[in-house]
């Protein structure tokens, strides 16, 4: 795949998305660079595509938008079409569809999260290339690749929705203090079945790095 130009906006990032039982949090940073230079310091990276659907975003801010926006626009129109609420699932296998389709001129990586009637909770991570994967708990960008360790050994699947968000939290200040393309604050959402519960997490609150 072929580098960023020069100048275009990308999103060096950490993302993520985790199921517990009776909903799904995601959460991400929220630095954006045009090369070497930090163009927004405080994006939003959670993006709605439907009401209890959420998706992260990384890779080029163009392409991810953009993806986004084609899956919001059919997600509405299955709703409409079929006279019920869309699964995490049928966007999941909408942003794969279009992702894999596409992979020789996207740089997108997507993770879903949310909540649905026919599966509860669940989250689903296409890295780039545009393949799918169901997962318990999902990482993506370049501030990842720095906190898998951390990550596999405090994940647990009977997390409770306070250590969930803790876990996010944790995760990404951990990514941020590491990654140079990570920064800012920490955005959050907690899906359920009941509502979507918007967090933030500013600069000067985040989580220390040594967390023991």
């Amino acid at each position: 795949m072929a580098p960023l130009k020069p100048g275009e906006v990308s999103m060096g990032t950490t993302i993520m998305a985790v199921q517990f039982d009776g909903g799904v949090v995601v959460g991400a940073d929220s630095r954006t660079t045009t090369g070497t230079y930090i163009a927004n310091r405080v994006t939003d990276k959670l993006t709605k595509v439907h009401d209890r659907i959420y998706c992260c975003r990384s890779g080029s801010a163009a392409d991810t938008q953009a993806v986004a926006d084609i899956v919001k626009y059919h997600l509405a129109l299955y709703a409409a079409q079929h006279g019920e609420e869309p699964t995490v699932k049928v966007a999941a296998s909408l942003f794969q569809e279009i992702c894999y389709q596409n992979k020789s001129t996207l740089m997108a990586g997507i993770i879903i999260g949310g909540w649905d009637k026919v599966d509860g909770p669940s989250v689903y991570d296409i890295p780039l290339g545009g393949s799918l994967h169901k997962q318990p708990f999902a990482l993506g960008g370049s501030g990842s690749t720095f906190i898998y360790g951390y990550c596999d050994k405090v994940y647990h699947t009977d997390m409770t929705r306070e250590e969930c968000i803790e876990f996010v939290k944790n995760s990404v200040s951990l990514a941020m203090t590491r990654d140079g393309s990570s920064g800012g604050v920490i955005r959050l959402a907690v899906i359920t079945e009941d509502s979507v519960e918007r967090m933030f997490v500013p600069g000067n609150e985040l989580p220390s790095q040594y967390l023991g």
